[in-house]
């Protein structure tokens, strides 16, 4: 019963957050459920009707109810998180202004410029007759979320006290192909921006910032130097990406290629990169006490996390593996389904906007889901699979996780990838050692510099490799076919059916009496 009412509070208040992220729901709406919450176990468990219902029968209406009441108070949670417009900003829409505030998250270099998340905290003022603060006499105080496009020259850091001059506008929702529409505003809106300010000039006045994170960023940044100085574009690149998750460092080019085949997965920092750090951190302490191993696992995990900039991904990851850290350390069961329920309610309590407008943190959930529940079923269907090399597991769980992704993805991109399943299965047996080279190699290149070319050598022939086997892949005709919009509304038949195959699909395997 325990597990039934965490189930019951999970999925109410997931279902809670994400209706009223699409739809006007207002507080009536919330008392008419909370009241049918109430009344329904009042009236069907008390009094005559309580002799008619069987105790599986009561036990329903009372998971019903709570399920209800959960989902009222996700509705609450979503309506309370809105990013409103700043009333003073909200004047000088499409106008140039002068802001200060901090820089609240690693800058994004792109090629064309880079982008700076900033918390600004005031409008200050100019003495130009022609300015848009004629009449201001002194700084005015705003309270909103920034994205600066600023060239690629500006030196700007995470932490940093900032003034920025530039064009405010507000985000816009673009087509992203195939006539799907990116709702750009709420995906920004996750992160508390709720402008955007192009041509922007940054002058740095002061910093400041977590400390811990800004250690994390400057090591992650010195990590890449050294990678960069020891492994040659653009594996250096791929290098970066399956081990500090740094997405944006093999280029958009090689990102369409990765994404055709249906790699991309291997660049951002997922519980399958956490595990390979796990197992090599596990194995570099394994002659420390217990104590201190944990607390070593525990520390490396939160430390990635911190590198990733906190992307939903990867906090999804970290928080599992933590969790699973815990677990062993007190030698307590992990059951990984109720864990991924647990995370996914934590860190949408956190930030509800993550539920229905992030990307990552939908396919993480969605592709672990999926390794959870369908890995068994169809590793104990490839039998005839040799193990050698982990061939069977690697199948076992693409194939899990591909079935959880791909109909959301179809719905995001449109581009369903027929060579997926090859793809993935050769270019994910030596991601480990690849991981394993890059970081000896950016070690090297760190001590080194140019001389760690010759350490380097196997984390580039590794990474050549990868980023080989998914240009092969996706330069054949057939790699991937382009599927044409359809609603939302066809996803929630999908994944039930989905849901209704793991339950029948696991019941037979549990049941299943060995040879």
């Amino acid at each position: 019963m325990g597990s039934k009412v965490l189930w019951a509070i999970v999925l109410g208040f997931l279902v809670g957050v994400f209706a009223r992220s699409f739809f006007p729901i207002g507080l009536m709406y919330v008392e008419g459920v909370a009241l049918i919450a109430v009344a329904a176990p009042t009236v069907l468990l008390v009094g005559p009707a309580r002799r008619r219902l069987a105790v599986a029968h009561a036990r329903y209406v009372l998971l019903v109810a709570i399920a209800l009441i959960a989902g009222g108070a996700g509705i609450l949670r979503m309506d309370a998180a809105i990013v409103h417009d700043d009333p003073v900003l909200a004047g000088y829409i499409d106008k140039s202004v002068t802001l200060e505030g901090i820089v609240t998250n690693e800058p994004d270099v792109r090629e064309t410029g880079v982008l700076v998340p900033i918390k600004v905290s005031a409008l200050i003022a100019e003495n130009s007759t022609t300015s848009v603060y004629a009449g201001l006499t002194s700084p005015e105080h705003v309270e909103a979320g920034v994205l600066a496009h600023a060239p690629l020259h500006e030196d700007v850091s995470y932490g940093d006290r900032v003034r920025v001059s530039g064009k405010l506008q507000l985000p816009q929702a673009f087509d992203s192909g195939l006539g799907r529409q990116f709702n750009y505003p709420s995906y920004l809106a996750k992160d508390g921006i709720s402008y955007e300010l192009s041509y922007a000039h940054i002058e740095v006045m002061g910093s400041g910032g977590n400390p811990v994170q800004k250690a994390a960023i400057y090591i992650k940044q010195r990590y890449l130097a050294g990678l960069g100085a020891a492994v040659a574009e653009p594996e250096a690149g791929l290098g970066g990406g399956i081990t500090v998750g740094d997405k944006r460092s093999i280029g958009p080019e090689l990102s369409d290629v990765f994404r055709r085949v249906s790699l991309v997965h291997m660049v951002v920092l997922s519980g399958y990169n956490i595990t390979v750090v796990m197992n090599f951190v596990r194995w570099c302490l394994q002659l420390l006490p217990r104590y201190l191993q944990y607390g070593g696992l525990a520390s490396a995990v939160l430390f990635f996390v911190l590198m990733s900039g906190g992307a939903a991904s990867a906090v999804r990851a970290g928080a599992m593996a933590l969790i699973a850290v815990f677990a062993r350390a007190t030698t307590r069961t992990f059951l990984a389904t109720r864990i991924l329920g647990i995370v996914a309610f934590a860190m949408v309590l956190w930030n509800p906007y993550t539920l229905g407008f992030d990307p990552s943190f939908q396919l993480s959930a969605l592709a672990t889901l999926g390794l959870i529940l369908f890995t068994p079923i169809f590793s104990a269907r490839l039998h005839w699979l040799t193990e050698k090399f982990a061939l069977r597991e690697i199948m076992a769980s693409s194939l899990g996780t591909q079935l959880a992704v791909v109909p959301l993805l179809l719905y995001q991109n449109g581009q369903l990838s027929l060579v997926a399943l090859p793809a993935n299965l050769l270019a994910l047996i030596p991601v480990p050692f690849a991981m394993l080279f890059s970081f000896i190699a950016a070690i090297a290149g760190i001590l080194l510099g140019p001389f760690a070319v010759i350490v380097g050598f196997p984390a580039y022939a590794l990474l050549w490799y990868i980023i080989t086997v998914a240009q092969v892949f996706a330069a054949l005709p057939f790699a991937a076919v382009s599927i044409p919009a359809f609603s939302a509304w066809l996803l929630m038949p999908i994944y039930a059916a989905l849901g209704v195959a793991a339950v029948v699909l696991q019941g037979q395997l549990k049941n299943k009496k060995p040879r």
